[in-house]
């Protein structure tokens, strides 16, 4: 169901504006929201499961024998939590709904009979620009999702702050959240791939000295700053490139409309793959590591583990991904250029559209 809000929700992007300019501010909106509403929740379901927090347990031998009171209130907990998120989900839907109004081209109004879904498919899949997009954010995101993903224990276990690491995850969701309007005025002037290339790598010596310094709160506080500042340019540089790509795509395809949900419901799929593939690797190496659920210490090899899950091998995917950024084609030139070929061929489609209205009067 969250799919069926969040493809659409994004695929709107192209149908407001027509203009580049304005998709990209659009974007930059949006996003701001979005992570703005991701603190929202992270503060609401903290705040709630956290009143039924349960205590650590000193002994392997007791994990799983926890009270049955504790169990239910943790439940009851969550339970409560994601009503009050699913209601949000509602009024948010409610709201898109309502408010929201899509503006199609004349053009597209006056088209032929749209290409069937797999042979767009296959033309969306086979476009280069897309491919490189795709594939690069896909290795953006999963080094930022391992990092928020495993924070929490690297800063409980790891660093030894238990009673610090909610407000540690939320510096950095308000980071990002703050930082993004800077990215969007950054991407305007210096354009797109240089925002990238600035804004992700940013954190390679943040995510670097976390772990090489000794446990320090400020110093984990200024790398959590540090790293809000990068996911915010994670979140919003590659959505904001998305609409390029289409662009690009209409002109090499003038005939072939329809196909932004294609687009846009593959990058969420991306999205959401990278974030199954996060659970996956954290999981089986915590598995294998030893790590001891609610325990309130874990063996050396966790914490190693984790010193691995947040720095080592989310840099190794930053620079990956920045590496296949880097064979993405569309740079500021060949963005100018792909908004005055749409603009011509916008011009000619609505003269050619007068042209055969006053014809058709004639003959009337």
């Amino acid at each position: 169901m969250v799919r069926c809000f969040h493809v659409p929700y994004s695929a709107l992007t192209m149908f407001i504006s027509s203009e580049q300019s304005e998709r990209d501010s659009a974007t930059a909106y949006r996003m701001t929201v979005e992570v703005l509403g991701t603190v929202l929740g992270t503060a609401i379901q903290g705040q709630i499961v956290g009143k039924a927090d349960t205590p650590c347990i000193q002994s392997a031998v007791f994990l799983g024998t926890g009270h049955p009171r504790h169990r239910l209130l943790r439940k009851n907990a969550y339970m409560i939590a994601a009503g009050v998120i699913g209601g949000l989900y509602v009024l948010c839907a409610v709201i898109l709904s309502v408010g929201v109004r899509e503006k199609r081209e004349a053009s597209e109004l006056q088209s032929d009979e749209p290409v069937s879904f797999f042979r767009g498919l296959k033309l969306v899949m086979n476009h280069g620009a897309y491919i490189k997009l795709i594939t690069g954010f896909l290795f953006t995101s999963l080094a930022f999702m391992l990092l928020e993903g495993n924070f929490a224990l690297f800063c409980t276990y790891t660093l030894g702050f238990r009673n610090e690491f909610q407000n540690i995850l939320l510096a950095i969701m308000l980071s990002a959240t703050l930082t993004i309007p800077l990215w969007q005025w950054f991407l305007t002037h210096f354009g797109k791939k240089t925002a990238v290339y600035v804004g992700i790598s940013s954190a390679i010596p943040f995510l670097i000295m976390v772990v090489v310094q000794d446990s320090n709160l400020v110093v984990t506080y200024i790398v959590a700053i540090a790293a809000g500042i990068s996911v915010a340019a994670a979140f919003l540089l590659p959505w904001s490139m998305l609409p390029d790509v289409i662009d690009d795509f209409k002109l090499q395809h003038p005939d072939s409309r329809g196909h932004e949900a294609i687009f846009f419901s593959f990058y969420v799929f991306f999205t959401k793959f990278a974030s199954g593939v996060s659970l996956g690797i954290s999981t089986l190496s915590l598995d294998f590591a030893g790590y001891q659920t609610r325990g309130c210490s874990q063996p050396s090899e966790v914490n190693f583990t984790l010193k691995m899950l947040v720095s080592a091998v989310p840099v190794g995917l930053i620079l990956l991904g920045l590496l296949l950024f880097k064979l993405y084609p569309i740079d500021e030139e060949k963005r100018k250029k792909n908004k005055k070929a749409l603009q011509d061929l916008r011009e000619e489609s609505n003269s050619s559209s007068e042209s055969d209205n006053t014809e058709l009067t004639r003959i009337v």
